[in-house]
């Protein structure tokens, strides 16, 4: 129903309170899957496991896929540990702001 760079356009639409990026830039947004009854899986990580945030950023990705893909029934947020999150994953943007590679 919708492609993968539907659901990451949506997820984008989320940035992390801390840095002020979206999850998509910051390389958190591993995977995201629809079928064709319109349920979504969106496979993430954060950038530590002891992210204050944490319920709250799943609940954000949940809140914008309903609301960008009206179409959707469900979203299920699968929050991964591996691979563990690092600052190569985020776009060449973000590198620059966040670490000046």
């Amino acid at each position: 129903m919708y492609s993968k760079d539907e659901i990451f356009k949506a997820v984008s639409t989320v940035n992390d309170p801390e840095v002020g990026f979206n999850l998509v830039e910051m390389g958190l947004i591993y995977d995201a899957i629809c079928d064709e009854k319109g349920n979504v899986r969106v496979i993430m990580t954060l950038s530590t496991k002891a992210c204050p945030l944490h319920q709250l950023i799943v609940q954000w990705v949940e809140e914008a896929v309903m609301r960008e893909l009206p179409k959707v029934e469900h979203v299920e947020v699968e929050l991964v540990w591996e691979p563990a999150w690092n600052i190569s994953m985020a776009t060449d943007e973000v590198k620059k702001k966040l670490g000046g590679f």
